[in-house]
């Protein structure tokens, strides 16, 4: 069996983007919880996000701290990805923030480098996995979604046996 079966995210620009083309890429299956009219800073017209993700769902609210929330609540585990370089990213220490609140396991990594931290945290977790992908959107940190993606390909090549 696969270690992430899902990879859940809101579908932001950045670290939310970049789970969901890796997710997509690997054939993963793709949930998650997008604001009403699927806005995104980069597609802020409905159906937004949704244009490119219709797998992902609108919450019966416009504020994104409802999908930070539900996403967070809806998965088993959140990766948490919030390079040093980033400028304070409110949605990135809310999904934090809550994931603490609720007991959900959940991880914070910096850059590329983390992969074994993440394969180590993955391991004492279950087999079949909906995992949480957060971190800043592209206007705070330009570079997360290469970090992202470059970590969540590593992960995958090592976790998933039908990852390519």
């Amino acid at each position: 069996m696969n270690k992430i079966a899902v990879i859940r995210s809101g579908g932001q620009t950045g670290a939310d983007r970049a789970a969901l083309d890796v997710a997509r890429a690997h054939g993963i299956t793709i949930k998650g919880w997008c604001p009403l009219d699927g806005w995104a800073e980069d597609m802020p017209e409905e159906p937004g996000i949704r244009r490119l993700f219709p797998e992902l769902v609108e919450t019966p609210l416009a504020d994104v701290i409802q999908r930070t929330r539900w996403n967070v609540r809806d998965s088993d585990a959140t990766l948490i990805v919030y390079p040093r370089s980033s400028r304070k990213s409110n949605g990135a220490q809310l999904t934090d923030q809550y994931a603490g609140i609720l007991g959900k396991p959940h991880l914070i990594v910096r850059n590329e480098r983390d992969v074994d931290d993440i394969l180590d945290w993955l391991e004492d977790l279950v087999d079949g996995l909906d995992l949480n992908v957060a971190g800043p959107r592209a206007s705070e940190c330009p570079e997360v979604y290469d970090i992202t993606a470059k970590l969540l390909e590593a992960v995958l090549k090592e976790v998933n046996t039908d990852a390519d």
